[in-house]
């Protein structure tokens, strides 16, 4: 009996082991990512897409997406991409909508005409507060889309790479770093 018990337990303990590191236990990763290019991350079609770790670090990318949506977007789209009376929950949103559609609908902005109401968004193509942080913004509502993020600040995230850094100075115009 007792060797019954004991090769139960380590079962059991080989079981815990692999969830462990196959990811099943302790929440899953839904970034997809499968490439990393100085702390930015890609899934499989090479779109950006968040990464989080076990203790809920995320990446600088969607730290910073959370800082630009929070700066920009949620006038309209609420906090932490919730929605609001006046524009849809972008978390809700881009469980469906595709980057390029994303892209397109920032860029080019949109106009809904329906029997109750119209709502419109305007074009952020010259909103360098925006389009320098285009896809930061993606991969942060990305995150909350997979529930992957919760509703605030990220409490801990990963510290921003020279790249980023620049990528951003390039973007918006700043004086080389020395």
């Amino acid at each position: 009996m007792r060797q019954h018990v004991k090769k139960l337990s380590l079962i059991g303990l080989a079981l815990c082991v692999c969830a462990f590191f196959s990811g099943c236990g302790g929440g899953t990763d839904e970034s997809g990512a499968v490439k990393d290019v100085n702390g930015k991350y890609y899934d499989r079609e090479e779109y950006p897409t968040f990464k989080v770790k076990r203790d809920g670090t995320v990446d600088w990318y969607t730290f910073s997406g959370y800082l630009r949506y929070s700066s920009t977007c949620v006038v309209c789209h609420g906090p932490d991409g919730a929605g609001s009376a006046f524009a849809p929950a972008l978390s809700n949103s881009l469980k469906a909508l595709s980057y390029r559609d994303f892209v397109a609908t920032v860029t080019e902005g949109r106009k809904i005409v329906s029997a109750a109401a119209g709502t419109a968004m305007p074009s952020f193509r010259q909103n360098k507060n925006v389009m320098c942080y285009l896809d930061n913004i993606y991969v942060y509502l990305r995150a909350r889309a997979a529930g992957a993020v919760g509703r605030g600040k990220p409490e801990k995230y990963e510290p921003k790479s020279p790249a980023a850094a620049q990528a951003e100075d390039a973007c918006l115009g700043a004086f080389p770093r020395h």
